[in-house]
C-alpha cells in the first residue's frame, strides 16, 4: 500500500503542454519512489463538471495537491505577479523565463507562501497570447472598437483590453468554446495552441500573432501536504518538477510553430503585426501600464525588461 497519495489536476486536454509536462513528472517520481506513492493525474476538471478556477480552491483544501493554473487569477494575492500582466511589457521568451527563474519570480513564491494555503513550486510557461475573432482583420486598436472579448478575470488585462478598444467579457475557460461559437463573444486571446485545441479556430477565421502578455503558468501545492512531506519524499517531487519544467517549456515553444502550421492548413488567416502596427497597440496601452506601475515599489523596477 502507497505511503502518499499525489493528485496533480489541470483543466485542458490529454495534448495540451501542460498535461503532457505532467506526465513527464508523473514518471519521475515513479522513478524516485516507485510504490511508495500513488500518483493520480485529473487531466480536466470541467469535464466533471468543476470550472477550471475551482482548482484555486481544490488545492487550497488539499481536494488535489498539485495543479497548474494562469498567474493572472493570483494578483489579489501577491500584487506583484501583475507585473506580468504588462501588456507589451515581455518580448520574447528568453525575457520572460529569466523574470520567472530570478529575484521576480523568488519575491513571488516568497510571498505567495505567506499569503494563501498553497505554494508556487514551479513557474510553466503559457505561452504568449494572441487575438483571434470571426468578425473582420485585426492589425492596429481600430479594428478592436466595439468588439466583445473574452478575458481572464483579471482587472489588469480588462483594463487593457478596454484600452485597446475592445469590450471585456470575463469568462472562465469552461465557458469559451461555447461562448465564441454562440456569439456571445467576438473575439479571444490565448496562446496559439488553447486556440487550437479548443477548436476556437473554426469559429474565428482571423489570428493575430500580436504576443501582447507573456503567460505565465504557476504550478500550485498545497501549502500543508508539501510541508508535511518528509525530505526524500519532497526532494523527489522537486526533482519531478525540475524535470518537468524544461519540458513544458520545450513544449510551449515548439507548440508554437506546429500550431500555426496546423491553423493554416485549417484555412484560418495568421496575421503579424509591422513595427508601426505594434507601436499603435503599445500607445493605446501605455496609461495603463504607467498607472500601475505607479503601484509598486521602486526596487521592484529592477526585475523588469529594460529597453
Amino acid at each position: 500500500m502507497a505511503e502518499f497519495d499525489i493528485r496533480f489536476s489541470g483543466y485542458q486536454g490529454p495534448r495540451s503542454v501542460h498535461n503532457r509536462a505532467v506526465g513527464v513528472f508523473a514518471e519521475s517520481l515513479a522513478g524516485a519512489l516507485a510504490d511508495r506513492v500513488a500518483f493520480e493525474h485529473v487531466l480536466n476538471v470541467t469535464e466533471q463538471g468543476r470550472k477550471a478556477a475551482d482548482l484555486l480552491d481544490m488545492v487550497a483544501t488539499g481536494e488535489t495537491t498539485l495543479c497548474y493554473f494562469s498567474s493572472s487569477y493570483l494578483a489579489d494575492k501577491v500584487p506583484e505577479i501583475a507585473l506580468f500582466d504588462l501588456p507589451f511589457l515581455i518580448r520574447d521568451r528568453a525575457q520572460g523565463h529569466a523574470m520567472l527563474d530570478g529575484p521576480l519570480g523568488r519575491l513571488i513564491m516568497d510571498k505567495m507562501a505567506e499569503a494563501a494555503d498553497f505554494r508556487i513550486v514551479a513557474w510553466w510557461d503559457n505561452g504568449f497570447r494572441h487575438f483571434s475573432n470571426g468578425v473582420r482583420p485585426i492589425r492596429t486598436p481600430d479594428d478592436c472598437q466595439g468588439l466583445k472579448i473574452r478575458t481572464l478575470f483579471s482587472a489588469l488585462q480588462q483594463e487593457s483590453f478596454a484600452a485597446m478598444g475592445f469590450v471585456p467579457v470575463p469568462l472562465d475557460v469552461a465557458e469559451l468554446p461555447g461562448a465564441c461559437a454562440d456569439g456571445t463573444v467576438d473575439a479571444q486571446e490565448n496562446p496559439l495552441t488553447n486556440t487550437y485545441n479548443f477548436g476556437i479556430h473554426e469559429q474565428h477565421h482571423w489570428i493575430t500573432r500580436s504576443g501582447h502578455f507573456f503567460g505565465p503558468c504557476v504550478v500550485l501545492a498545497h501549502k500543508a501536504t508539501w510541508d508535511a512531506w518528509p525530505a526524500d519524499v519532497r526532494t523527489a517531487v522537486e526533482a519531478g518538477l525540475a524535470t518537468a519544467t524544461p519540458a513544458q517549456r520545450g513544449f510551449a515553444a515548439g507548440d508554437d510553430e506546429e500550431i500555426a502550421a496546423k491553423l493554416l492548413d485549417a484555412g484560418n488567416e495568421l496575421i503579424d503585426l509591422t513595427a508601426d502596427e505594434r507601436a499603435a497597440f503599445v500607445a493605446a496601452v501605455a496609461p495603463v501600464v504607467e498607472r500601475n506601475l505607479a503601484g509598486f515599489r521602486d526596487e521592484l523596477f529592477e526585475y523588469l525588461p529594460k529597453g
